[in-house]
């Protein structure tokens, strides 16, 4: 993956329906060599072709056959954490260059079992009409939570396209070099989803 500033122009191309998906893993790839306790990351997605069309000098960088390229943005603002409202008003004033044609966002969360939905219920009855206040006394139950598990969520979306979302467990800590569990399901992350959708409505003004 690279670093890169700029914009690359393109038609509108079409990809195959496994071009998402092989990005997807390659991001997880990339983000799980990097460990656990890292804050949420964005890769903008530009066509392999038009890339390299602009920066020769990455043919040989770039992975073999990919008609989509990752490539890693600057880091979010420290107050923008996991899952956080700030993190959902920064990518609400977010946007793409025209040569951008998806992107993908990692952040980890904490995740509980369907056990354990009454208790967060429980915990934030005495505030459910303070938004902001039921959100972090939600956060700061789960986090406390014997049950809970550390996952990484990733969710990818292509320009006027299909999306992708997986969510990664943390191994046990008693093996720690066991792969992590990887899901999917259709309905992961909805809210996200539309999220990152409309940070392509947006007008990019630089």
């Amino acid at each position: 993956m690279s670093n890169i500033d700029g914009p690359y122009y393109n038609d509108q191309p079409h990809f195959s329906p496994d071009a998402l998906s092989r990005c997807v893993r390659e991001v997880a790839d990339f983000v799980d060599a990097a460990g656990w306790g890292q804050p949420p990351t964005m890769f903008a997605l530009v066509p392999t072709a038009v890339l390299v069309a602009a920066e020769p000098d990455l043919h040989d960088q770039l992975e073999d056959g990919a008609e989509l390229t990752p490539i890693e943005q600057e880091s979010f603002p420290e107050d923008v954490g996991g899952g956080s409202p700030a993190l959902d008003e920064f990518l609400a004033t977010s946007s793409w260059p025209e040569g951008v044609v998806g992107c993908v966002l990692v952040q980890e969360i904490v995740v509980l079992p369907p056990t354990a939905e009454s208790d967060l219920d429980h915990a934030v009855a005495p505030v459910l009409t303070d938004e902001h206040a039921a959100d972090e006394i939600a956060r700061a139950t789960a986090d406390a939570h014997p049950e809970r598990r550390t996952a990484r969520l990733i969710v990818a979306v292509l320009r006027d396209g299909p999306s992708a979302c997986v969510l990664a467990l943390k191994p046990d800590d008693d093996d720690p070099d066991a792969e992590p569990e990887l899901l999917t399901h259709e309905d992961l992350a909805p809210n996200l989803v539309h999220a990152l959708y409309a940070t392509f409505d947006a007008t990019d003004d630089d």
